[in-house]
């Protein structure tokens, strides 16, 4: 029988569960709050938080785990060509409101809603204040064209969410976001969830003990 779930309460000491209590689908704990010393708590331990309104907040772990390694991204000759033609411009931390904005409105395949409510947005935008989360920006005829947002934590970026509204604009910017990273050392993108948008960028599945192997000795930087 499976270990009843976690309740924590709001406000509640800064602990977690080990993630090898979470149940299939990667569900660890519910509660707790958003608080940054929280949120970075749980990304050096593997775990983030992702729920939908109405709901209790919800803390995951999944394995295995979607990883983006740097040195694996794969830019094919279509997207190289997009790329190359100049059409589209970055930035990065230009207009992090404008990118978590529209990540939290952008339509999802199979998902009623959006899983960034307000207190979500609240949260990350904390984050950026204090300089833990940041956001790439990818520009077309001076329009936000598309875009992305995570946290940092050491040589680890744990991706969050993107958005596009101009074909190619995310793929873009993950390869833009890519360049940043390799600048500040930074080794690997958490992807979180398996999509094959990420698949195509050279993404890959793998064990969540290793996954957190990962975690512990580059987050330590």
């Amino acid at each position: 029988m499976a270990a009843p779930l976690v309740w924590m309460p709001e406000g509640g000491p800064l602990w977690f569960p080990p993630v090898e209590r979470a149940l299939s689908g990667g569900l660890l704990m519910a509660g707790g709050d958003l608080s940054p010393e929280r949120l970075l708590a749980a990304y050096a331990r593997g775990i983030f938080p992702w729920y939908e309104a109405g709901s209790p907040i919800l803390w995951w772990s999944p394995d295995p785990r979607c990883v983006l390694f740097l040195e694996k991204l794969h830019v094919g000759a279509r997207l190289r060509r997009t790329l190359g033609s100049g059409r589209f411009q970055y930035s990065v931390d230009g207009c992090f409101d404008e990118v978590i904005t529209a990540c939290a409105s952008a339509p999802r395949p199979g998902q009623d809603g959006t899983w960034l409510v307000p207190d979500m947005v609240e949260a990350y935008r904390r984050l950026h204040l204090l300089g833990r989360a940041h956001s790439v920006e990818v520009w077309q005829d001076g329009a936000l064209a598309g875009g992305l947002y995570g946290v940092l934590l050491g040589r680890v970026f744990f991706g969050e969410s993107m958005f596009h509204r101009q074909p190619d604009a995310s793929k873009a910017a993950v390869v833009h976001l890519a360049a940043w990273l390799r600048e500040r050392g930074v080794l690997l993108v958490d992807c979180q969830q398996t999509t094959p948008h990420m698949l195509r960028l050279g993404a890959e599945e793998i064990p969540r003990r290793r996954f957190l192997a990962l975690v512990r000795e580059l987050c330590r930087v």
